[in-house]
């Protein structure tokens, strides 16, 4: 589990083919490595991945197709600046919101442009997961935990103020046209569960019955 508050930013060092999949790997002179084991997770970009090797300035994991396939990690080449954020402990300061470090989707920066000092981005996400996000609620992008100004049908507006900017990979990577890793709110998908089952559960009277309806979430921004 994570919060979206970026640690550090690491380098890709190389992409190396093996067996089908591909094995990452990152070096960071500022990522605290002090802690860090074998089977650790480190959100790289926002996906959760397995170390499997370890220095003392980087690491390696494991991608498996399925991960290359949801993702937009095929766009990344050695030198590309990436996101790091180790797994939080129960101590940790919860800056973001819960991010689980499961992308759910590819989306495309669509525009960008200077707004004061901060820079105004559109996101297009793919249109199965618009319903999953609602205007000033959470939204992951390249494992950045952010907050959406509109979302307007599958576009979603953010405003990204000069030090999220310049500590991730924001201002060295994006550009129009850029593919980032989309995780949406979970809270949102589970909601959306126990809506269903409600409304699936008819008369039947062993079940539990929700008190969350469509107008509920609606009220409460998770609906449009």
């Amino acid at each position: 589990m994570f919060t979206g508050i970026i640690e550090s930013v690491g380098k890709v060092k190389s992409m190396q083919p093996t067996g089908g999949d591909i094995r990452l790997t990152v070096e960071s002179d500022t990522l605290d490595f002090s802690d860090v084991k074998l089977g650790d997770s480190i959100a790289s970009n926002g996906i959760c991945l397995t170390v499997v090797e370890f220095g003392s300035n980087h690491y390696s994991v494991d991608v498996s197709r399925e991960t290359v396939a949801r993702t937009a990690l095929e766009t990344l080449k050695p030198g590309h600046i990436v996101n790091l954020e180790k797994a939080m402990l129960p101590t940790t300061r919860f800056g973001g919101h819960i991010v689980a470090g499961h992308v759910d989707g590819v989306g495309i920066v669509s525009k960008l442009q200077q707004d004061a000092r901060s820079i105004y981005i559109e996101i297009e996400i793919p249109q199965d997961l618009a319903h999953y996000t609602a205007t000033k609620g959470s939204i992951t992008v390249d494992g950045i935990s952010l907050t959406t100004n509109l979302v307007r049908d599958n576009i979603v507006s953010l405003n990204i103020i000069p030090h999220t900017a310049q500590v991730t990979n924001i201002a060295k990577h994006w550009l129009v046209g850029s593919k980032v890793n989309i995780e949406v709110d979970i809270v949102a998908r589970y909601l959306e569960r126990l809506l269903n089952k409600s409304q699936t559960s008819g008369m039947n009277t062993s079940s539990p019955q929700s008190n969350i309806t469509e107008a509920f979430l609606a009220d409460n921004g998770f609906m449009k």
